[in-house]
């Protein structure tokens, strides 16, 4: 057992090496196209960052050591392994101008230690009129933005204290006739100390090959010479290839009620009375600077629950809250999760969540 948290310590410590080095290497790659501006606008697939799940974000995203339902696809997949029996996700966030961010998972567990999920997200601006110089309240064309992410995630737990997660997404961005696709991969890792009751997780998110956009409308038919009437000449846009938003996640948690601060109190039903769960994240992105999240949950007799954090490094997110409500019933589970999230220019952000749990 000791030579086991040896190797793992170690493929704990190369895990992070390698996030480094990779992150590392994206950047220095395209610092030189930079110019004077730090990682930004250096990736593209950003509907990728955007959270997932009113619980995760209703604490500023300190979710990678917490997270223990179907969320945990996006968060850490290792958490995916806490899921008992069978288990269904859907989230939406109203996003700003009118945009729709959408997630759903479905959960089955494969043997007692595995988990095998698959999902879908989505993000659609809707419908948008096309408009020109010359006609700027619109041509009577209309056009969309939409992205996609197909998943299928493996979680399972090598031992009582340690689990892993693999995922992998298929990921398709269009615009018009003009559309980008290739293949992610978010890898994650959760670790229980065994002291207090404190968890860790890591995870590396989208890591994959560039890809390139391709489509009909970059085709074209001009006249070569301007102010000559000549034969039109077809012609063809060219696209450069652009990197997807990779990432490296850190973070701890606990739950304060259980030992690390107070002793757990339950019910003649073996309820659990309080919760109060802590959670510290470090994020540190190819294309925007590092962040750091702080969140707290508070839950009541594991019904009510009510949460808040705040993001440290984002230039548009800083504080977060959220609200939450069980039901337990004869072999099944249902809960009802909706976060907030204040930005500095776009409005608020709203996410509401329903989940369910099959025994």
């Amino acid at each position: 057992m000791k030579n086991f948290y040896r190797i793992l310590s170690l493929a704990t410590i190369a895990a992070g090496v390698i996030g480094t080095a990779a992150l590392q290497a994206q950047t220095t790659q395209t610092t030189i196209a930079a110019s004077d501006f730090t990682k930004v606008g250096l990736s593209g697939g950003q509907f990728l960052k955007i959270g997932v799940g009113a619980r995760g974000t209703g604490m500023a995203g300190a979710h990678s050591a917490v997270a223990s339902d179907v969320s945990s696809i996006f968060w850490n997949p290792a958490g995916l392994a806490s899921v008992k029996g069978y288990a269904a996700d859907i989230s939406q966030t109203f996003w700003f101008a009118g945009m729709s961010h959408n997630f759903a998972s479905a959960v089955i567990p494969v043997g007692e230690k595995y988990r095998l999920a698959a999902s879908f997200t989505s993000l659609s601006s809707g419908d948008i009129k096309i408009t020109t110089m010359d006609q700027q309240d619109g041509t009577g064309g209309i056009y969309n933005v939409s992205d996609i992410a197909l998943g299928l995630t493996l979680a399972g737990s090598l031992t009582d204290q340690f689990s892993f997660g693999v995922t992998a997404k298929y990921i398709q961005q269009a615009f018009t006739n003009v559309s980008a696709g290739g293949f992610v991969f978010d890898i994650g890792t959760r670790y229980n100390t065994g002291y207090k009751g404190i968890v860790l997780g890591f995870s590396i998110n989208s890591l994959g090959t560039q890809q390139t956009f391709e489509g009909a409308d970059l085709n074209r038919a001009n006249n070569p010479v301007g102010g000559i009437k000549t034969q039109p000449v077809d012609m063809r846009l060219l696209t450069a290839p652009f990197d997807m938003p990779l990432s490296f996640r850190a973070g701890i948690g606990t739950d304060l009620c259980k030992g690390a601060v107070w002793e757990a109190e339950y019910d003649a039903d073996g309820i659990q009375q309080h919760s109060l769960v802590t959670a510290l994240d470090f994020e540190t992105f190819s294309d925007v600077p590092e962040q750091f999240a702080a969140g707290l949950e508070y839950t009541w007799k594991e019904l009510l629950s009510i949460r808040g954090g705040y993001r440290f490094g984002s230039d548009q997110f800083g504080i977060a809250g959220g609200i939450g409500i069980k039901y337990v019933g004869s072999g099944f589970d249902g809960q009802i999760d909706y976060s907030v999230n204040p930005s500095q220019t776009l409005g608020l952000i709203n996410r509401i969540s329903v989940a369910m749990k099959f025994n």
